[in-house]
């Protein structure tokens, strides 16, 4: 077996993962191969140059369609000595789901059963979190949390993601909303197992390296009426006011967005909006819409529009967390400019020490949390050096950062470390994302904080 390469057990094993699972499921496609081998990490120009499209490819692709398939798969390849690397919809921005190391990726979309049990909702790992909205709001349920691109599946959210609509109340995807997950092993037994509570900490936010969440159950809440906020502003200390005093009302937003003018000029509101303002959007439950208003107008700014739509919540969205940043590099030619994901109240209270880190050229995009703001750091990119030079010194401002410039696991890492002990004892899965010699650690204190 040691005498062949990678792509050529991989090649073999594909003849007899077409008899097991079918030859549907299984390809080579050129054209489908480069797509499931990539991700949105161009949005880095860092990882735009170590990670571009086509440099690293699977050898073969293999699309489950049951949960139960997926033990099969990892059981065949662990004899083959074929790694694997899992795939969702190859929404994330880190570079996660490249192939390093050719092999099988693993395209778990087909997985998307969806159901609805009281105030849990289990899926498949494949399921888009659009349709586990969808489903849960008919019965009656808000999911917890869903990431800016909602086109995500859960898999995809729970193993790379973070936080996103909805973290305000809830946290993130490790503070208490997966009741339980389903996960195959790529020990060689061919087996799944189910960890629950606490225990699913090892397999959150692991970039799969720990094992193949094939199942969530995830938690959910009454649903409430959600309405779509857009509000303009004339300073940055205006924005900061409202968008900090957003965090004693008596229901708490969704989403609380806020961005200065160079940003707002690219966002794709379904109102127009004065790019020479500061644009703050929030999904506000229905009962603290008059509450807000009164606030941005003794801001001094004004409500732009509210809208009722449940469906112009999510297009609100779809303007949070990193995607500003996606705007503007469309607008002015990617990759231009780099973006830092940092935390702490330093963005409220002293702006300009951290815009004074990468210099005139800084843009700020800010989120809320439960207690203090995220923001994306965003300024003209020049050189990997002076990314990384000036993370330390953003730290020393207080800020806590992650990079997004890297595809190393870098949370949890001492438990992640334990765990594939038994998990992936050959080091198969998603082979090169687990390296605590390269890693930064995420230092964001409102994120990832177990």
């Amino acid at each position: 077996m040691t005498e062949r390469t990678i792509a050529e057990r991989t090649a073999r094993l594909a003849e007899l993962l077409a008899l097991e699972l079918g030859p549907d499921a299984v390809s080579t496609d050129p054209e489908l191969v480069r797509k499931v081998s990539s991700d949105w990490s161009k949005m880095s120009p860092i990882l735009a140059e170590k990670v571009p499209a086509g440099r690293y490819l699977a050898d073969l692709v293999v699309r489950p369609s049951v949960p139960e398939e997926v033990p099969v798969v990892l059981a065949l390849a662990y004899d083959a000595r074929v790694p694997v690397t899992p795939r969702g919809a190859g929404t994330g921005n880190y570079g996660q789901l490249t192939p390093f190391d050719g092999g099988i990726t693993l395209d778990l979309r087909g997985l998307d059963h969806i159901a609805v049990e009281g105030d849990l909702v289990r899926a498949g790992a494949g399921a888009k979190l659009t349709a586990i909205d969808i489903a849960g709001r008919a019965a009656g349920r808000d999911i917890w949390m869903f990431p800016s691109t909602k086109g995500s599946t859960i898999g995809g959210f729970l193993g790379g993601g973070s936080a996103g609509t909805g973290t305000i109340e809830r946290g993130t995807t490790g503070d208490g909303w997966v009741e339980s997950l389903t996960v195959a092993p790529m020990d060689g037994t061919g087996s799944s197992f189910t960890v629950h509570g606490e225990e699913t900490q090892a397999y959150i936010h692991a970039y799969g390296v720990t094992g193949v969440i094939t199942e969530a159950v995830v938690r959910s809440d009454p649903a409430r009426e959600w309405v779509a906020m857009y509000t303009a502003l004339p300073t940055y200390e205006a924005l900061v006011a409202v968008h900090r005093s957003l965090l004693d009302l008596p229901v708490l937003p969704r989403l609380a967005s806020g961005d200065e003018p160079a940003l707002v000029a690219t966002l794709p509101a379904d109102v127009e909006l004065d790019p020479a303002s500061y644009s703050l959007r929030v999904i506000a439950e229905v009962s603290t819409v008059s509450e807000i208003s009164r606030r941005v107008v003794a801001a001094g700014g004004e409500v732009v529009g509210v809208l009722e739509d449940y469906a112009a919540t999510d297009k609100l969205s779809s303007q949070s967390y990193n995607h500003p940043i996606y705007y503007w590099q469309q607008a002015v030619g990617e990759p231009t400019c780099f973006h830092l994901e940092t935390g702490g109240t330093v963005l409220w209270d002293d702006p300009d020490a951290v815009r004074g880190v990468y210099g005139p050229s800084t843009r700020l995009h800010l989120e809320l949390m439960g207690t203090q703001p995220l923001a994306m750091v965003v300024a003209d990119f020049h050189s990997e050096e002076q990314v990384l030079a000036g993370i330390p010194l953003l730290e020393a401002t207080g800020l806590g950062v992650h990079s997004p410039h890297q595809w190393y696991v870098d949370r949890n890492v001492e438990l992640v470390l334990e765990t594939v002990k038994r998990t992936d004892p050959l080091g198969l899965l998603n082979p090169g994302k687990l390296d605590t010699s390269l890693a930064r650690p995420d230092t964001r204190t409102t994120i990832g904080a177990r």
